[in-house]
């Protein structure tokens, strides 16, 4: 047969094995896998002595459109996220202004992304105090689910929700087929002992690691487990930082609970002595914690017991993280472009198979969130590609990063491998260090929605 591209002589990395082949591509999609593929091609690509792996699905990104541009924008964040190997994105309802919490919000939302994004993408709902009455809305247009915070997000204009308000969310999520998405830090203990350190002048980088100790953590999606179990509503807890939230999770699981969860590279990566050591551009909440949780997170990635990696990209201007006072310094980490390379280094260092440590960044958030077509490499899905040489790695440096604001708190960090190509349905988007394609994003609605519209 003919193909609009043969990707030859790759490994390439299945969900259990890697095989040497070649890949088949038409119209955007893979139609044929097999050594030495027969037909011509109107491009041809040599792949040997490269991995060939499933496009990143960054499930967990703060690109802040429209509104808050300023602090990213999907221009920009797509950007990085193709140079990083990413493919798609599943973008959060906040600290885009308007937040993500109305039919019109989104509408918006999307039509910004479609204008500017080089990436795929999904788009989260929010979950907040007083929207529950705009969740069909949004489940209608398509939202990948609804996020909630259950502590202060630093977002004026996206509020906390309470025991009630959550579970309301949940039992109405349950009826549209969603699921529910919580930031589980508990607001009552994280609170007073934000103000408790400012009263008592304790400002620091350490008092406010200590501010929030695991215990908030844990409490929280404690609840959130709880709500999920009474109402039957599919939950994921967002960037778990320990071990002791891996096995509320992992128990409630055991019990029946259709509950999920995901960590950050930069709790993989990094420790509280980092973060002392780098400062603001290392503040994130949860906070990053000690090497013993680190080692927790690992074993719960060896286990099987943690379901994906996402980025949590949640950059600002650099004056948002200049202050003496370390609460008031913006708490996001900027991570989408160096996600894949330190999930590598760390992981196959640590002899994680690459094929596990594809399907935490591709296959398992594709798959969670009925994301068609999306996250593996497979006869019908879309050809959504990036081509690796672990045999080479580079390093982190302030001026190879495409965010808007080139703040990293992983600035010297090697990376495992290097990203060759990266490729969105079957087209070269980002090659040997150069975005080589404009914005071709697609919005990828709910498996929800593309249902209800499929029998109408």
């Amino acid at each position: 047969m003919g193909f609009d591209c043969l990707i030859r002589n790759g490994l390439i990395v299945l969900p259990q094995e890697i095989i040497r082949a070649d890949l088949g591509l038409v119209g955007g999609s893979i139609v044929e896998i097999g050594p030495q593929l027969a037909g011509a091609a109107v491009e041809e690509i040599d792949a040997i002595g490269l991995h060939v792996l499933a496009g990143v699905v960054d499930s967990h990104v703060h690109f802040n459109e429209p509104g808050r541009t300023d602090w990213e924008g999907a221009a920009t964040g797509s950007a990085a996220l193709a140079a990083g190997g990413g493919t798609c994105f599943c973008d959060m309802p906040l600290n885009s202004t308007p937040p993500t919490c109305t039919a019109a919000a989104f509408d918006l939302k999307r039509a910004a992304l479609e204008q500017n994004s080089l990436l795929d993408f999904g788009i989260w709902g929010g979950l907040v105090r007083d929207n529950h009455e705009h969740l069909e809305a949004l489940a209608e247009r398509g939202v990948m689910g609804f996020k909630a915070f259950m502590c202060g997000s630093g977002i004026d204009d996206f509020s906390h929700v309470d025991e009630d308000a959550l579970g309301r969310g949940m039992e109405i999520a349950v009826r549209l087929g969603l699921p529910v998405a919580v930031h589980a830090e508990d607001q009552q203990l994280t609170s007073q002992n934000t103000l408790a350190a400012i009263a008592a002048g304790k400002t620091s980088i350490r008092d406010y690691l200590n501010s929030r100790p695991i215990e908030a953590e844990t409490k929280a999606i404690s609840q959130a487990i709880a709500l999920a179990a009474q109402t039957g509503c599919a939950l994921h807890i967002v960037h778990i930082s320990s071990g002791a939230g891996i096995r509320e999770v992992v128990e409630a699981r055991a019990r029946g609970v259709n509950v999920t969860c995901e960590t950050c590279p930069h709790y993989l990566v990094l420790t509280d002595e980092d973060v002392v050591r780098i400062g603001a551009a290392a503040k994130c909440s949860p906070p990053i914690r000690d090497h013993v949780q680190q080692e927790a997170l690992w074993a719960s990635i060896v286990n099987g017991e943690l379901d994906f990696i996402a980025s949590d990209h949640s950059p600002s201007p650099h004056a948002m993280k200049q202050s003496e006072d370390f609460f008031a310094i913006w708490g996001g980490i900027a991570g989408v472009q160096t996600t894949l390379g330190l999930v590598l280094q760390e992981g196959l260092q640590r002899e994680v198979p690459l094929c596990k440590l594809s399907a935490l960044l591709s296959a398992n958030p594709a798959q969670r969130y009925g994301l068609a077509k999306k996250g593996r490499i497979e006869v019908g899905f879309d050809a959504d590609l990036i081509l690796v040489d672990l045999a080479s790695s580079g390093t982190v440096r302030a001026e190879d990063l495409l965010y808007r604001h080139r703040l990293s708190p992983f600035l010297g960090k090697t990376l495992g491998g290097s990203v060759r190509k990266t490729i969105l349905r079957g087209k070269t988007i980002f090659a040997n260090g150069t975005i080589v394609a404009g914005s071709s994003g697609r919005f990828l609605p709910s498996a929800s929605c593309r249902l209800q519209l499929e029998r109408s």
